[in-house]
């Protein structure tokens, strides 16, 4: 039985990471994590899962636990994050990571530990948006220059970085398939007197309302036809199953960095 260990455990991403483990044979939650000063400490993480009582009490400490749980699963925020995976790699301890919006330096310090561990990173763990990272591999392939692309992605209103990590994602898979350099290509909205078009752009359009769990589409538009790329979420629990999915299977890998394409078999 692999234990693991999740943070933000009284989000409502940590939430349903809870009941997502409770629902796979093979995994146990083995600690659940909080910040610090939360009022959730010493509360029973399946309570707050909807689930009832399991007896694993929300505490606010990695380092206390760090013996207490093979595979960590971190869907909090960058700074966080990037400590809990130095902790992780000094202690051997595997790591599923989903949390997006890092700086280059905090990004950097989350990838070394795989150096020491076994650590799988992904700015969606959705079956289908990984699904739909190799279709737009093969129609950017395809289609080539000859269409002009735009990402658009649509959020929750409590959403803090834009564009998502996904949309960036959905970007960067495109330009490597046009062998563009995305961080020339790309433009993030548009205002004014833009001009006409540049051929080799790729745009992000972004919207943040209400309680929408996560949009996504990529237009290939050509003159007289356009093809898109479309993935809608309903539901956390789509996010939450493909994350609970990697950590079980990191269970028989030692040291290494990897993603959901590794995970799913699609590389």
């Amino acid at each position: 039985m692999t234990k693991i260990a999740v943070t933000g455990a009284g989000g409502r991403m940590g939430r349903t990471l809870i009941e997502a483990i409770a629902n796979r044979d093979g995994l146990t939650l083995s600690v659940a994590l909080e910040q610090p000063r939360s009022t959730l400490l010493g509360a029973d993480a399946g309570e707050l899962a909807g689930l009832g009582r399991n007896g694993i009490e929300v505490v606010g400490d990695l380092a206390e636990v760090i013996e207490d749980f093979d595979v960590l699963i971190d869907f909090t925020a960058p700074a966080a994050t990037a400590a809990n995976a130095s902790l992780c790699a000094g202690a051997g301890r595997k790591m599923v990571v989903g949390t997006t919006g890092f700086t280059p330096e905090q990004k950097a310090e989350v990838l070394a530990a795989a150096e020491s561990t076994a650590l799988c990173m992904a700015s969606n763990f959705s079956t289908g948006v990984n699904l739909c990272f190799k279709l737009l591999d093969m129609a950017a392939r395809v289609l080539g220059d000859d269409v002009d692309i735009e990402i658009y992605e649509a959020h929750h209103r409590h959403k803090v970085d834009a564009p998502s990590g996904t949309a960036l994602s959905m970007g960067q898979v495109v330009a490597d398939a046009l062998g563009r350099d995305l961080s020339k290509v790309a433009v993030y909205g548009r205002e004014g007197q833009t001009g006409a078009r540049k051929d080799d752009t790729i745009g992000f359009a972004t919207v943040r309302a209400g309680d929408i769990v996560g949009d996504h589409t990529v237009m290939f538009a050509a003159e007289g036809e356009r093809v898109e790329i479309t993935h809608k979420a309903s539901s956390r629990m789509s996010f939450a199953r493909g994350a609970v999915r990697a950590a079980d299977w990191l269970s028989d890998k030692s040291v290494g960095l990897y993603d959901m394409q590794d995970v799913l078999g699609l590389k």
